[in-house]
């Protein structure tokens, strides 16, 4: 059915747009969507399974890890990907910020997120007319339309930490750390793709021997443990919404003042210092955009 098949799209979009989205590389897309799963409700979880592709097999970290394989395509949406903020003021205004470079209200990865909710929402209103989703039923031009709005929010390269990741809220001169080039130890990189996946690639390397489970075990046994007594404060909204967009992307400006950008300049080489400083913040990202991904699906199919 119709109805089926845009909210069947609207959901793998909003997985790639929301807290989830924080932008991350490959690893850091996975490891949201596991964590989110295992938190989802009966309800939500029943949702999500009815429409997800049946090609994922009930796995979002399935549909996460197809982001990469998109995001080059559908270039009109790159506005979606992303928030620029003025240079060195470290805040956030959706009335402000929100809007593509011709001004346009609205399109960037918060009025996205915003967008796709409200879609989810209508799910629940006719989900008994649904049936399981096939991939392969739906043209791909339409499946791809959909899903790639937010695949790009994961790795798209001047997307600002979609709401969790610092830099995919980032500074508009510099693309959000995209056109500042570093050193990562010995390697050349640029200081977004530092934050998207250089980080979490060398702490797979360290301390899970490359192994994304790894870490995804370690930073569930912290949601549970370190953070548990911040768990409930994350999953709420203000105002009782139902997505709150907003609130990511002030966190996220503030880390990238605070942590990314911070003693970065043209040349830096980035090594241990920088590495074990920052590998905090990150996992809390990570975390942050699991347990709010879960709990923003469980919001929406109750």
């Amino acid at each position: 059915m119709e109805f089926c098949r845009v909210h069947t799209l609207a959901l793998v979009s909003f997985l790639f747009l929301c807290p989830v989205a924080h932008c991350w590389g490959v690893d850091g897309h996975l490891t949201v969507c596991k964590i989110a799963q295992a938190r989802l409700s009966e309800a939500a979880a029943d949702a999500v399974k009815q429409l997800l592709p049946e090609s994922a097999d009930n796995d979002l970290g399935s549909v996460c890890s197809w982001a990469d394989q998109v995001k080059f395509r559908y270039r009109w949406s790159s506005a979606l990907h992303y928030i620029d903020t003025p240079d060195n003021l470290c805040t956030y205004l959706y009335s402000r910020d929100c809007k593509d470079e011709n001004g346009v209200k609205d399109r960037c990865v918060a009025g996205a997120i915003n967008n796709y909710t409200s879609q989810l929402l209508g799910y629940g209103n006719a989900a008994s007319q649904c049936k399981p989703f096939n991939q392969t039923s739906l043209p791909s031009p339409f499946l791809l339309f959909f899903v790639s709005i937010i695949a790009n929010h994961f790795s798209k390269e001047n997307h600002p930490l979609l709401c969790h990741k610092p830099l995919h809220v980032g500074f508009t001169s510099d693309k959000g750390g995209n056109t500042i080039n570093v050193h990562w130890f010995t390697r050349k990189a640029v200081l977004h793709h530092v934050w998207d996946d250089s980080i979490i690639e060398t702490s797979e390397k360290r301390s899970y021997d490359s192994n994304t489970e790894g870490l995804i075990n370690a930073i569930q046994k912290n949601i549970t443990t370190t953070w548990a007594d911040q768990v409930k404060t994350w999953e709420t909204c203000s105002r009782n919404m139902t997505a709150c967009p907003d609130i990511y992307a002030t966190e996220s400006i503030k880390a990238a003042c605070n942590w990314a950008y911070k003693g970065v300049s043209e040349g830096s080489v980035l090594e241990d210092d920088y590495f074990l400083s920052r590998l905090p913040i990150v996992n809390m990202r990570l975390a942050q955009g699991g347990v709010r991904l879960a709990a923003t699906l469980n919001r929406v199919f109750g």
